[in-house]
């Protein structure tokens, strides 16, 4: 039973003896470098690159349900890329734009 499962992923048209495997696998790292930079402070994140990440996510994993044979890999990587984009663009939203105001508050 297993044997068979893993020899149709392995013949799968998005399998492991393709690029519509590999490709979505290393992007993985995009979106686990944007999970390190959790901790990065919030003046340091960049607009134009979370910007990217995050419309990067969106188009691409519309575009993984829609093409044939669908690939879940790439759909997968792709949500994940939209997720940590807009989390960290909230994060440096939140600095930019709200903590001045509470700094300002604080110190009427």
């Amino acid at each position: 039973m297993a044997a068979s499962k893993l020899q149709a992923l392995w013949n799968h048209p998005a399998g492991p003896k393709t690029i519509h495997f590999w490709a979505p696998t290393f992007k993985w790292g995009i979106s686990i470098a944007n999970i390190a930079d959790f901790s990065k402070p919030p003046e340091k994140i960049s607009y134009p690159q979370q910007i990217a990440v995050t419309a990067t996510g969106i188009i691409w994993s519309r575009y993984s349900t829609v093409i044939t044979p669908k690939n879940w890999n790439l759909f997968s990587v792709n949500i994940a890329m939209a997720g940590t984009g807009i989390y960290q663009l909230t994060r440096k939203i939140q600095h930019d734009y709200f903590s001045k105001e509470e700094v300002a508050a604080a110190k009427e």
